[in-house]
C-alpha cells in the first residue's frame, strides 16, 4: 500500500510535484533502480547522462522518504571519517586519507553543477557554521579547521571565536565555530524532484506508487512489482532505511532512526536579524546535535535529537520547542506551523554501505544522517561501478561492517542503548 507525502514545510512549498505512472506490464532497461530518493535519483542522472537506459521504481513518490524530509544542509561531514580512512587503507593504501578527505567535498560540486545545468529551483545558498557546544569541544574542532587549511577548501573556511560567533548567530550557547562558506543549504525535496525531472529529460523511466515485492537474480535480474516487471542488466537497491528487500543478506546491517524537524511561522525582519542575519545554516558539535537554518520565506527550520527506537515520535513540536527556545530565547512562544519526521539509516561504524548481493545486483545505503552530499557521491560511484570502473566501489565494499544478529526491534534497542552511553560520556566531559 502506497502512502501520501508527510505534511511538512517541504511538501507545502513544492515547486513542481511529481506525477509519474505506476509500474505496469513488462519493461527492459540497462539499469533498474529501486528507490526514488537521492541515491536512486542521483545515480539515475549519472547513468542517463552516460547514455544508459534507466528505470527508477519507487513505492510512494519521488523524495517521499528522508531525502524529502531532512534538514537541508549540504556539509563536508562524513560520519565515521577516521574509521573509514583506516578501513580503506586495505584497498587504497596510502591514498586512503586523500580519498576520504576529497569525499567530504565532492558531493557539493556534483549538486552545484547539477542545479546549474538543469536549472533546478531549490533555494541553494552558501554558508554554514559548525559550532562548539562545550569548551571541551574546541580542541577537536580546531584540529578540523587546521586540517582544512592544508587543502584547497581552506580558502572558504574560517575560525570564529565565541564573540565572533555571537556576531553571526543570535545565541549565547557556543564557544567557537568553524565557518565554511563552501558548505550549502537548500530545499532537499525540490532538489530531488528537480533531479528526477532531469533524469526523465535524458530518457529515464520513473514509476511511482509501485512497491517492489521481489528481486529475481540471474543473468538479467528482474525487479518485480505488484503490477509489472522491469528486466535489466543491473539492479541497484537504493531504499536506505525504508526498504525491506533482500533481508537475508542485509538484515542487521542498518537501523532506522527517527529524526524530527519543526518549522516556525515566518519571522519578522527584526527576528531574522536577531537570530541569523547572514542566513547561515548551523549545527553543533554534540554526538546527538541540533541543526537549523532559515527557509527562503524566513521561517526557522529546526531539527534536533534522534529517536533510535525505530518508531516515530508522537509529538515532535513538544520535543523540539524547548531546544529551539533554549537556543533562541528571543523566539519564546513563536508559532510552529509544521512538524514532521523521517527515518535516517544508521550504520554502527558510520561508514556508508555499498556492496553486491549477486554479480549484477548492487545496494547502497547507510549515511547516518549525512545523506544529501554523500548520496550524490555514492550516485557517481554506483554509476562508475555499473560502467565497469570498480576501484571506488570496492573501497567501500571491502569495508568490514558490524552485523547485529537480532531482529530489527532488538537491534534498534541495542543501538539506542549505545547512543545513550555515548551521550552520557559526552555530558561528563
Amino acid at each position: 500500500m502506497t502512502q501520501q507525502r508527510c505534511a511538512s514545510y517541504y511538501t507545502a512549498s513544492i515547486v513542481q510535484e511529481s506525477d509519474y505512472p505506476r509500474l505496469e506490464g513488462e519493461h527492459r532497461v540497462d539499469v533498474a533502480i529501486v528507490g526514488g530518493g537521492f541515491t536512486g535519483v542521483a545515480t539515475a542522472v549519472e547513468l542517463a547522462e552516460r547514455g544508459y537506459r534507466v528505470a527508477i521504481v519507487e513505492a510512494n513518490r519521488i523524495g517521499w522518504g528522508a531525502s524529502g524530509r531532512n534538514g537541508g544542509q549540504v556539509t563536508g561531514s562524513l560520519s565515521g571519517q577516521d574509521a573509514m580512512t583506516r578501513q580503506m587503507r586495505h584497498t587504497l593504501g596510502d591514498d586512503a586519507e586523500a580519498f576520504v578527505w576529497n569525499l567530504r567535498w565532492r558531493g557539493h560540486r556534483i549538486i552545484k553543477q547539477r542545479v546549474e545545468k538543469y536549472a533546478i529551483p531549490c533555494d541553494l545558498k552558501h554558508g554554514h557554521l559548525q559550532a562548539a557546544y562545550k569548551p571541551s569541544h574546541i580542541k577537536a574542532l580546531r584540529q578540523d579547521f587546521e586540517a582544512s587549511q592544508r587543502h584547497a577548501i581552506g580558502e572558504h573556511v574560517h575560525w570564529l571565536d565565541a564573540k565572533a560567533v555571537r556576531d553571526v548567530v543570535g545565541t549565547e550557547l557556543y564557544h567557537g565555530a568553524i565557518r565554511n562558506d563552501y558548505n550549502m543549504h537548500l530545499h532537499p525535496l525540490n532538489l530531488c524532484l528537480g533531479e528526477a525531472r532531469a533524469a526523465t529529460s535524458l530518457g529515464a523511466l520513473i514509476f511511482e506508487h509501485s512497491p517492489v515485492v521481489d528481486i529475481e537474480h540471474g543473468d538479467t535480474p528482474v525487479v518485480v512489482g505488484e503490477h509489472g516487471r522491469v528486466t535489466a542488466d543491473s539492479v541497484i537497491l537504493a531504499g536506505n532505511a525504508y526498504h525491506r528487500l533482500e533481508r537475508k543478506q542485509l538484515k542487521g546491517k542498518l537501523f532506522p532512526a527517527s529524526l524530527g524537524i519543526v518549522t516556525t511561522a515566518p519571522l519578522s525582519p527584526e527576528q531574522v536579524q536577531s537570530i541569523d542575519p547572514e542566513d547561515l545554516a548551523v549545527y553543533d558539535t554534540r554526538f546527538v546535535l541540533d541543526y537549523y537554518r532559515l527557509t527562503a520565506d524566513k521561517r526557522l527550520l529546526f531539527g534536533g535529537g534522534a529517536n533510535y527506537s525505530g518508531r516515530d515520535s508522537q509529538d515532535i513540536a513538544s520535543e523540539l520547542r524547548p531546544r529551539l527556545e533554549h537556543t533562541f530565547p528571543q523566539l519564546k512562544g513563536v508559532a510552529i506551523d509544521f512538524q514532521w519526521q523521517g527515518m535516517a539509516g544508521i550504520v554502527i561504524n558510520r561508514i556508508p554501505q555499498l556492496g553486491k548481493l549477486s554479480d549484477n545486483v548492487y545496494y547502497a545505503q547507510g549515511y547516518s544522517g549525512h545523506g544529501i552530499a554523500t548520496s550524490h557521491i555514492v550516485g557517481e560511484i554506483m554509476a562508475n561501478a555499473v560502467s565497469g570502473t570498480l576501484e571506488e566501489f570496492d573501497a567501500f565494499a571491502n569495508v568490514r561492517h558490524i552485523r547485529i544478529p537480532l531482529d530489527d526491534r532488538l537491534g534498534n534497542a541495542l543501538l539506542a542503548a549505545g547512543m545513550w552511553y555515548y551521550q552520557l560520556l559526552e555530558k561528563l566531559k
